[in-house]
């Protein structure tokens, strides 16, 4: 940057009655100065014993070079963008035109001179300083949604909006009926729900994209804090009904497992370890993104898995699927919370009320 030029003079620029006296151009200095003053022109007005105007300039004139910074609209643009890695649907998404969404992301990157994404064919990438910013951008966002929800709590429960995350087998089958119920009391709130495994749902409440999260894996981080709400049982599935399991039935049978970091996936992994067994020890058919592939899998006869008994409940009741003997341990249902953030006053309504319908 070019240095700001400090222009000073204590000669008068105009003085009465006396005739105007016109500066000594060298006697009028230009200083470089590192870092504008915190009041860059001063002007002092006075007046003699004669009430006659003068005026002098005091101090600098200073004229910086202006920069306008990143804007958390550019932020929450190149967040979308990110995660979606496509720029029509994250406009689409973001309720913004396709050319300011692309306008915001070439903002950010001729501005600090890096590439945040691999153009390939019609398609974008992250670069890896992209995957960077994107943790930073996100936590900064989360932020701002913590500022935004102090104001809102000024209004009480009248309005705002609760951002929630939950692992697919609580957002499907457990969540939704505790929801309807939070909608009812508070019919001005505005509720939001991101659905994503155990870890990617803690991921999300560490950041600061949800404030309440709630999983039925195992999570250990000194950042979160567990709410134990709900118990819930798992079970063996095949599609053709089965008595004796005989000794070495973990061995020989097909399996369909979840993917790693879910909690139903955890949890068959503990009961694998409790019998002496490790994931590597079964002949996996598939693994499989969600409860609710997986059970169609093991309708289809690809193989066996453990679920949650409140997935296949229809499908047992049907005849679809028969459950296997075997004794399994229940799971809990956890609300999920960051310490270091306040609770806002409507995930404390929406945990009093499943607390209270969970006694």
């Amino acid at each position: 940057m070019e240095p700001a030029l400090l222009v000073s003079t204590d000669q008068p620029i105009c003085s009465a009655p006396t005739p105007l006296t016109i500066p000594n151009p060298h006697e009028i200095r230009a200083e470089p100065v590192a870092e504008p003053p915190d009041q860059p022109i001063a002007i002092y007005d006075r007046f003699d014993q004669n009430n006659l105007f003068d005026v002098s300039i005091r101090s600098a004139l200073v004229l910086p070079a202006m920069k306008t910074g990143m804007t958390l609209e550019q932020l929450r643009i190149f967040v979308g963008v990110a995660e979606r890695e496509h720029m029509t649907k994250a406009a689409e998404s973001l309720n913004v035109t396709q050319s300011a969404a692309s306008a915001a992301i070439a903002a950010l990157e001729s501005r600090y001179g890096v590439a945040l994404f691999h153009r390939v064919g019609r398609g974008i990438e992250l670069t890896e300083a992209g995957r960077e910013f994107l943790e930073e951008a996100r936590g900064v966002l989360g932020s701002v949604a913590s500022a935004e929800l102090t104001l809102s709590q000024l209004g009480g429960l009248t309005r705002g909006t609760l951002r929630l995350v939950a692992s697919h087998t609580i957002a499907g089958y457990w969540l939704p009926r505790h929801l309807a119920a939070f909608r009812e009391r508070h019919p001005r709130l505005t509720v939001e729900v991101a659905v994503a495994n155990t870890q990617q749902s803690a991921k999300r409440v560490l950041n600061g994209m949800a404030e309440l999260g709630f999983v039925e894996g195992a999570v250990e981080h000194p950042a979160l804090e567990r709410w134990p709400l709900a118990q819930d049982r798992m079970v063996l599935v095949s599609r053709i009904p089965a008595e004796d399991l005989g000794e070495d039935w973990l061995g020989k049978a097909r399996w369909i497992l979840r993917e790693p970091g879910s909690g139903t996936r955890s949890t068959f992994e503990e009961i694998l370890r409790q019998r002496g067994k490790r994931i590597e020890d079964l002949d996996v058919a598939l693994t499989l993104p969600s409860n609710e592939s997986v059970r169609t899998a093991v309708e289809a006869g690809a193989g066996i898995a453990v679920l949650p008994e409140l997935v296949v409940a229809r499908a047992l009741s049907t005849g679809a699927l028969h459950t296997i003997p075997l004794p399994l341990p229940e799971r809990t249902f956890s609300a999920l919370l960051h310490r270091e953030r306040r609770v806002s006053q409507a995930a404390k309504a929406l945990l009093d009320l499943i607390q209270d319908s969970h006694p």
